[in-house]
């Protein structure tokens, strides 16, 4: 997939963007890069150095009245130009601002396969109009340093997200309960764009399952090749029947 990546450099701290080249290069092939901003302001100072390391593209765009962000506009109206070149079959709209929700559902609606990358302090309507969104904050490498205070940085997994797990597999189990994982991570993402294990200090989704106590896994043999297929479904109760004698 080739995915035109367009970053609001007014939105976005510049210490992620190691970490958020990375992630992108998971999903697809960035062959536009570009970032936005009023690059006379001193703001985006630490922006400048890292932009050829990365080849990010700076699009100069002055702010011609205080209070409005024309940065927005610029980065819209660049996104609807390379829609219609036809070059890539994906975005990825770096930004924690609201003001992107209408662009990402257009470009979904024109067939274009949709990531967004901002804070946690996103508005939900951005994050949902998304394919999948991945909150900045969990891509930062974690030092040393910063090891002790992970706590703080992960959230809890709540009844929230069992519930949303339960129903999945609920959705897609067979005669006896079992459900392909793969489906379930995908249908998850399809519910709910930011769910992401990492969230919840995990690599992925089969840990976090196995740390919640209600479901079971269990790993197949895969005949196709050598890997094996995993399957999850929600723990059984016991049938015992009490017997009169």
């Amino acid at each position: 997939m080739n995915i035109a990546v367009l970053i609001d450099g007014d939105n976005i701290p510049s210490g992620y963007v190691e970490e958020m080249m990375e992630e992108i290069a998971k999903y697809g092939n960035p062959t536009i890069k570009r970032i936005y901003g009023d690059w006379t302001r001193p703001g985006l100072t630490k922006w400048k150095n890292l932009l050829l390391e990365n080849a990010i593209i700076p699009i100069q765009q002055y702010g011609y009245t205080r209070g409005k962000n024309a940065t927005d506009s610029a980065m819209i109206i660049d996104a609807m130009d390379i829609l219609y070149s036809g070059k890539v079959n994906g975005f990825c709209l770096v930004s924690s601002d609201s003001d992107f929700t209408r662009l990402a559902t257009r470009l979904r609606e024109a067939g274009m396969k949709v990531f967004g990358i901002g804070e946690k302090k996103t508005p939900n309507p951005f994050i949902v109009a998304c394919d999948k969104f991945i909150y900045i904050e969990i891509l930062k490498k974690q030092t040393e340093e910063k090891v002790e205070s992970k706590g703080s940085e992960v959230d809890k997994i709540t009844k929230k997200e069992i519930n949303l797990i339960t129903s999945t597999i609920n959705d897609l189990s067979d005669d006896d309960g079992w459900a392909f994982l793969g489906d379930v991570g995908s249908l998850i993402q399809k519910k709910r764009p930011n769910f992401d294990a990492r969230n919840y200090g995990f690599e992925k989704l089969t840990p976090l399952i196995k740390s919640i106590n209600k479901f079971e896994i269990e790993r197949r043999e895969n005949q196709k090749n050598k890997h094996q297929l995993i399957f999850v479904r929600i723990k059984q109760k016991s049938n015992t029947r009490n017997r009169k004698s």
